[in-house]
């Protein structure tokens, strides 16, 4: 279909717990240093789902009707006045967050920690912004990113995962030769993989509950080594962080016995961050980029002592660039990023692609690790 002449279309608006309805919107024309983006692919993402399941993200409440999804590409439809960057037509990633431009951390490169910095889908600030799960949305020029040729929309949309992991690469000083330990194999955990190959690091492994997803994650080349870690309970829990630790050390062999260089938690879980405090070499750093526990016990005396760095990651600053050109540089270490995406839905089957993220699993027993909506400008 024409999207030029498109003027209404769906939108996914996310009304309560489990309650996602298909509503009919009019799309205004771009403001000055706007453009409007038909939005082709969207990927679903874990904070997505916090919100339909929960009703919020951590400390982040649905107050009112919210589109959801921030992990996008498009075509550009129409610029609004003053932007010069940008053309209608052309193919772009979609950068959900919007800076204020003015304070301190916006000046020094650091807007990812804005005050007043408002993300498309989170409910962190009040009016919600909008995400991306509807056919069209107006944007700032300055955070779309025309893409690489050989970089489909579907792939694009990974692009900003992917920026989490460059940042929390950046942060964590990740350099060629090192070692990196990733627990969780998420779609986070995975891309954390693919970050540090594409680093240059000379060992990745894994560590996860579900062995189906670290099956996965060997297979696919996002890890070298990869580790089942049990479920079950233990009353002492930083014991039992220590002994499983061990465990994964002892399984990944010599070159892991005095620990890692980097370790990115990807899990949020209690349990996970204190065993990476134990998984960290001495003088090691550990990456906190999953979200989850509000409040942790730590083995700080540890941490302390063997010099491990406790680093926090938050979504990601000047990483658009970066993310993409890897995704069209079909290096090892990209060359399957693409298997992520597992599962495909139509824009108004959006409810049917949540209820299918929440379970995990499809009817087939396959896994779900990335499900992406398509537009109508897909077709």
């Amino acid at each position: 279909m024409s999207t030029a002449s498109l003027t209404t279309g769906l939108a996914a608006v996310l009304h309560g717990v489990g309650d996602i309805r298909l509503e009919n919107r009019t799309f205004s024309p771009p403001q000055s240093k706007q453009a409007q983006v038909a939005v082709v692919a969207t990927g679903l993402c874990g904070s997505d789902l916090h919100y339909y399941t929960h009703g919020r993200n951590g400390d982040f409440v649905v107050q009112a009707p919210l589109v959801l999804g921030h992990e996008a590409a498009g075509v550009v439809t129409a610029v609004g006045p003053g932007v010069t960057n940008l053309v209608p037509g052309q193919r772009v990633a979609i950068e959900a967050g919007i800076m204020c431009g003015t304070c301190n951390y916006c000046k020094s490169g650091r807007y990812n920690l804005c005050k007043d910095l408002r993300f498309a889908s989170s409910a962190k600030t009040f009016p919600h912004l909008d995400g991306t799960l509807q056919a069209r949305m107006n944007h700032p020029a300055h955070v779309l990113y025309p893409l690489p040729a050989n970089v489909s929309f579907e792939l694009a949309a990974l692009a900003e995962p992917l920026s989490v992991l460059v940042h929390a690469a950046r942060r964590a000083d990740f350099k060629k030769g090192q070692s990196a330990l990733v627990l969780g194999t998420g779609a986070i955990g995975l891309l954390a993989g693919a970050i540090a190959h594409a680093r240059g690091a000379s060992l990745v492994c894994a560590v996860d509950i579900n062995s189906a997803r670290l099956s996965f994650a060997k297979e696919s080349g996002f890890a070298d080594k990869v580790f089942t870690l049990s479920s079950q309970k233990d009353d002492n829990s930083l014991a039992r962080a220590k002994a499983n630790a061990q465990a994964a050390l002892a399984a990944f062999g010599d070159a892991a016995h005095d620990g890692f260089d980097v370790v990115f938690e990807c899990t949020g879980v209690e349990s996970c961050i204190q065993m990476a405090v134990h998984a960290a070499k001495m003088g090691g750093v550990v990456m906190l980029v999953g979200m989850g526990s509000r409040d942790v016990m730590l083995p700080l005396s540890i941490a302390a002592t063997r010099e491990v760095d406790l680093r926090g990651s938050f979504r990601y600053a000047n990483t658009y660039p970066e993310a993409l050109e890897l995704l069209g540089s079909n290096t090892p270490a990209m060359s399957n990023v693409s298997k992520l995406i597992t599962h495909r839905f139509p824009l108004a089957q959006t409810p049917q692609a949540f209820e299918l993220l929440s379970r995990g699993v499809d009817s087939e027993g396959k896994m779900v690790l990335k499900v992406v909506v398509l537009g109508d400008a897909s077709k």
